[in-house]
C-alpha cells in the first residue's frame, strides 16, 4: 500500500495486540516501533522522529490523552490515531479537540487501521512537501520579500543570509527604485531583532532645521515651536533597526553627531544635558557615490566607513532582467489580492514589451505599471491597451526597433520558419537565454523549444 516507508510507534501496554498491530502494519512497508506502557512511549516521543502515533487511550500512569498532549508539543508534524475498547463519548471527543487524527474501536478492523494511516501519512507528507517547496522557493527565488533569480541577487541574497543574525552597520547602494528599503527590511525581519521596531527615515526629505530634531529628540522650549518633548527617531528604534536612506544628503553638521552617537550607542535631545544610553542597529542607504563626495570633502570619511564595515550593491533592474517575469508574478498576485481582482495573466505582446523595456525607475517603476494596468484593465487580461504609452510600442522588436504595428511588414512574404526563428531568437535575447521562460512566452512546450533552437542554429 504504502510506496515510501512510514514511521510509526505504537503505544499499547497489551504487549500482544501492539505485536499484532505492528505485524499488519509490517506488511505493507510500515516501520514500526512498539512501546509497551505510556512512559516509555513518551520517552521515545522525546528522542525519536515518527510520522504516525497508534496510541492505546486507556492505560496505566500515562494514557492516550497524556501521549496525544506530549506528541503535539515534540512532534507537531506526527498524525496520533487513537484506539479505544471503551464507548467513552467524552474521551474520545476530549482526544479529538486535543489534535488526534482519528480514533478508532478495538477489536480492530486490520483494512480501516491500514487506511487510517495511510490518510495520515499522506497528509504529513503532504505538508512536509509544501514546506520543503516554500524553502526551496525562498532559497531561489527570494529572502522574506528580496525576489530576484539572477547571479546578481543570489550573491545579495547570501550576503543578507549572513548579515541578517548580526549586529554589523550596513550601507545599501544602488540607483533609486532598486528596492533599497525592502533590503533593509529583510535584514530586520530576519534578525533577532525584528520584535523590536523597524523605523525608517528619509534624510532628503527633512529641512535640515528639523532633521536632528527627528534623529534625536527634543526637550519642550528646545527652540521656537517645540512646545513639548519629542523623542527621535533613535529612542523610537531602541532594540530595533533605524534605516537612514539618502544618508548621503546628510548636513556636515549632523554628520559630525551621528557619527558620535554610533561611536558612543548615546543620544542627547535637543535642550538637554542628559545622555540616554542606545541599542540600535543602523542601516544606510544611498544613490549617491560617497566615496567621490567623501574624496570631495562633501561626506565625512570617518562616518563613510563607520557606515560602510559591509556595503552591499543592489544592481539596476535593467541588468537583471531574467528577473522582471518574477516580479511581474508577484506584483500581480500582490495587486490582484489587495484589488479583490482576478484576471488571465499577461498576454505576451505586453510581457515582452515589459521585457523590453529598461525601466530607469527599477522596481518601483515596475511595480507601478502593474498597478496601473491592473486598475485600467477592461476585460480580464492585461495586454497592451493596458500599459503606458512609453511602453505600449515596445509590444515587440524587430532589428530596426519596433514590429508593432506596421513594423512587422518587413515580415510579410517571408517563410514562416525564418518568422518563427526570428521570434524564438528574440525572446532567448530577452529572457536572457532562459528557455524554460522563453517556452512560456512563446507558449511552446520545452521539448519543442530545444528541437527548434537546434534546427534552427540558435544559442
Amino acid at each position: 500500500m504504502f510506496q515510501i516507508a512510514i514511521s510509526v510507534l505504537i503505544v499499547d501496554d497489551d504487549e500482544a495486540h501492539a505485536q499484532a498491530v505492528a505485524e499488519s502494519l509490517r506488511r505493507v512497508n510500515c516501520e514500526c516501533t512498539i512501546a509497551n506502557s505510556g512512559p516509555k512511549g513518551a520517552e521515545l516521543i522525546e528522542s525519536q522522529q515518527f510520522d504516525v502515533i497508534i496510541t492505546d487511550l486507556k492505560m496505566d500512569e500515562v494514557d492516550g490523552l497524556a501521549i496525544l498532549r506530549k506528541a503535539k508539543e515534540e512532534l507537531p508534524d506526527a498524525e496520533v490515531i487513537v484506539l479505544t475498547a471503551h464507548s467513552s463519548i467524552p474521551s474520545v471527543v476530549t482526544a479529538m479537540q486535543g489534535g488526534a487524527y482519528t480514533y478508532l474501536t478495538k477489536p480492530l478492523d486490520i483494512q480501516e487501521l491500514r487506511q487510517s494511516v495511510d490518510k495520515a501519512s499522506s497528509r504529513i507528507r503532504l505538508i512536509r512537501r509544501n514546506i520543503s517547496l516554500a524553502k526551496g522557493l525562498d532559497e531561489r527565488f527570494g529572502f522574506e520579500g528580496v525576489i530576484g533569480n539572477s547571479p546578481s541577487m543570489h550573491r545579495v541574497i547570501e550576503q543578507l543570509k549572513n548579515l541578517a543574525p548580526t549586529d554589523t552597520t550596513v550601507l545599501i547602494l544602488g540607483e533609486s527604485g532598486t528596492g533599497k528599503e525592502l533590503v533593509a527590511r529583510a535584514i530586520h525581519q530576519n534578525s533577532p531583532r525584528k520584535s523590536k521596531p523597524f523605523v525608517p527615515l528619509n534624510i532628503s526629505a527633512l529641512p535640515e532645521s528639523i532633521l536632528e530634531s527627528e534623529l534625536f529628540g527634543h526637550e519642550a522650549g528646545a527652540f521656537t515651536g517645540a512646545a513639548t518633548k519629542r523623542v527621535g527617531k533613535f529612542e523610537y528604534a531602541n532594540g530595533g533597526t533605524l534605516f537612514l536612506d539618502e544618508v548621503g544628503e546628510m548636513p556636515a553638521e549632523t554628520q559630525i553627531k551621528l557619527l558620535r552617537v554610533l561611536e558612543e550607542r548615546k543620544i542627547t535631545r535637543l535642550g538637554s544635558n542628559d545622555e540616554k544610553s542606545i541599542n540600535v542597529r543602523l542601516v544606510a542607504a544611498t544613490n549617491a557615490n560617497l566615496k567621490s563626495e567623501m574624496e570631495e570633502g562633501a561626506f565625512r570619511g570617518d562616518l563613510y566607513y563607520r557606515l560602510s564595515v559591509v556595503t552591499i550593491y543592489l544592481p539596476p533592474l535593467r541588468d537583471r532582467r531574467e528577473d522582471i517575469p518574477l516580479l511581474i508574478d508577484h506584483f500581480l498576485k500582490e495587486f490582484c489580492k489587495r484589488q479583490g481582482r482576478e484576471v488571465e495573466g499577461l498576454s505576451r505582446a505586453a510581457r515582452q514589451a515589459l521585457l523590453s523595456f529598461d525601466w530607469p525607475g527599477n522596481i518601483r517603476q515596475l511595480r507601478n505599471v502593474i498597478e496601473g494596468m491592473l486598475a485600467l484593465d477592461m476585460d480580464g487580461k492585461l495586454d497592451v491597451d493596458d500599459l503606458p504609452t512609453e511602453l505600449a510600442e515596445l509590444g515587440g522588436e524587430s532589428p530596426d526597433g519596433l514590429i508593432g504595428g506596421s513594423g512587422t511588414d518587413m515580415l510579410i512574404g517571408r517563410p514562416l520558419d525564418e518568422v518563427e526563428k526570428y521570434y524564438i531568437a528574440r525572446a532567448l535575447e530577452l529572457t536572457g537565454g532562459k528557455r524554460e521562460e522563453t517556452a512560456v512566452m512563446l507558449g511552446m512546450g520545452e521539448r519543442t523549444l530545444y528541437r527548434k533552437i537546434k534546427e534552427y542554429g540558435l544559442k
